[in-house]
């Protein structure tokens, strides 16, 4: 595939100091036949030191991230600093605009079109550029989610299981340093063309989160969101300083889970109205009740039970209460287990 990308960038990532512009997606539309999408872009570099990449918005419907990342971007001094930080609050612009979790301009899930295509649809190109004109540039990527609208989450960072044991183990460093409650080694049920994945396929170390959801701003995700930033930038020895990572409860840091296997996951074996039965963070067993799937059109019709299928911390649950079939209505996560994680 071609490497030329159809997004123009202003920004020279070389030069030192701060620079903020944008990025320049065409297009064309009934009202604007040379039109551009503009996505807002911050590059602050001094001295020698890795280069991290901060983003957020890659789903329009998950708010902490993109203020996060929009507060540090507006206020990293580049004395403060050495290497370079990369900052892409509102990646999926036409999604964050739209407050959707797909682009209202191809109706696609941006982060389900990796490596891209830069004669693709428009989220096509804009994950062609990020992985082809960005990732060449990047030592860290960390790509701040939430559960949006489809559900909502126990605060956490979130990895792959890499088969790369040194990356491993410096990416669950890297977790316990960004100071989530959580962080979860997962394997997903649609993962290959996430930007994760491409981070990955690059040998370059990768953290997602999972800071809230339910289709609002968490407070606490906002909190863990801004100091984690600054966090990361102390780990990798970008900023002086160490990270601070103590809850809001008072534990000292971040209890590391896992996503084995499909076993945690429950899903809606019909579409109906779900009500949970707990709420993320809750300890569940196994066939103990998830929720019920109700069918309030139907006078007489009885709900549905929804059972757990392992032990674990309920990860995520449901957000939208009207679910379809084959929806996930809970995530179960467990404490991680190196051996059964090598399985």
């Amino acid at each position: 595939m071609s490497s030329t990308s159809r997004v123009r960038c202003e920004i020279d990532f070389e030069a030192s100091g701060r620079q903020a512009g944008y990025l320049r997606a065409p297009l064309s539309r009934n009202t604007s036949g040379w039109g551009v999408v503009e996505i807002p872009v911050v590059s602050v570099k001094n001295g020698s030191g890795p280069t991290i990449l901060f983003t957020g918005g890659v789903h329009g419907d998950e708010y902490e991230g993109p203020i996060a990342i929009s507060r540090l971007a507006r206020s990293l001094d580049p004395a403060s600093i050495q290497g370079r930080v990369i900052m892409i609050p509102a990646l999926n612009i036409p999604a964050v605009m739209n407050d959707t979790r797909l682009s209202p301009v191809d109706n696609r899930d941006m982060n389900r079109c990796f490596p891209g295509n830069p004669k693709g649809t428009f989220s096509e190109m804009l994950a062609h550029f990020v992985d082809e004109m960005l990732l060449p540039l990047v030592d860290i990527s960390v790509d701040l989610h939430t559960a949006g609208h489809s559900g909502d989450s126990a605060l956490s960072t979130n990895m792959h299981y890499v088969a790369d044991t040194a990356l491993r183990e410096r990416t669950m460093a890297a977790a316990a340093a960004f100071g989530a409650p959580y962080n979860v080694v997962f394997w997903g049920v649609d993962e290959g063309a996430t930007l994760t994945s491409s981070v990955e396929r690059r040998g370059i170390l990768s953290l997602g989160t999972e800071l809230g959801g339910w289709g609002r701003v968490n407070v606490e995700g906002v909190r863990i969101a801004d100091r984690a930033l600054t966090n990361i930038l102390k780990h990798f020895g970008l900023m002086e300083g160490e990270p601070e990572t103590r809850q809001r409860d008072g534990s000292p840091g971040t209890r590391h889970m896992m996503v084995r296997d499909s076993a945690g996951y429950s899903f809606a074996p019909a579409g109906g109205l779900f009500e949970p039965r707990n709420v993320v963070g809750d300890t569940c067993r196994t066939g103990e009740l998830a929720g019920y799937l109700h069918f309030v059109e139907d006078i007489d019709r009885a709900p549905l039970e929804v059972r757990y299928r392992r032990d674990g911390v309920l990860w995520m649950s449901a957000g939208p209460g009207r679910v379809q079939r084959g929806d996930a209505v809970a995530v179960l996560m467990e404490d991680y287990d190196a051996l059964r994680a090598a399985a």
